[in-house]
């Protein structure tokens, strides 16, 4: 189900609370509304749709990759950028790493560790901020 995008920057400040399979709904409608919003957006976060959980969603290339409770184990060759956010408005500089390594529960649940790099590195390490409550 296609959700509204959450704009309350209080609400958006605070950490997401680990996922359980009880909230795959919430990472289904997560990839809808990215979905929906593909021109304007690559990559959400739960909090985002108004959901305080650690759930993810990025656009890597031809395919959107959810993530249950991503957390980033290592990064690498930081780098300074500007970015942009559909809860937000306007860009703003940011330090991102053009590696970084992720471990993070698949669609399935399933335990997955794997590394990325360049824009979806970038897309990744927004979306995992913004479960973090930080917010760019």
């Amino acid at each position: 189900m296609i959700k509204p995008i959450c704009k309350d920057v209080f609400f958006l400040g605070q950490k997401s609370e680990p996922a359980t399979e009880a909230d795959a709904q919430t990472g289904i409608d997560l990839m809808d509304t990215l979905t929906a919003n593909r021109e304007h957006c690559v990559g959400m976060a739960a909090n985002m749709i108004g959901v305080k959980k650690r759930i993810i969603v990025a656009n890597a290339g031809f395919v959107n990759l959810l993530m249950y409770n991503p957390v980033i184990v290592s990064k690498k060759n930081p780098y300074e950028t500007e970015e942009g956010c559909l809860s937000l408005a306007g860009v703003r500089k940011t330090t991102r790493y053009e590696e970084i390594e992720v471990e993070y529960l698949d669609r399935n649940f399933k335990k997955q560790k794997n590394k990325f790099t360049g824009w979806t590195a970038q897309i990744i390490q927004h979306e995992v901020d913004h479960c973090e409550g930080i917010i760019i």
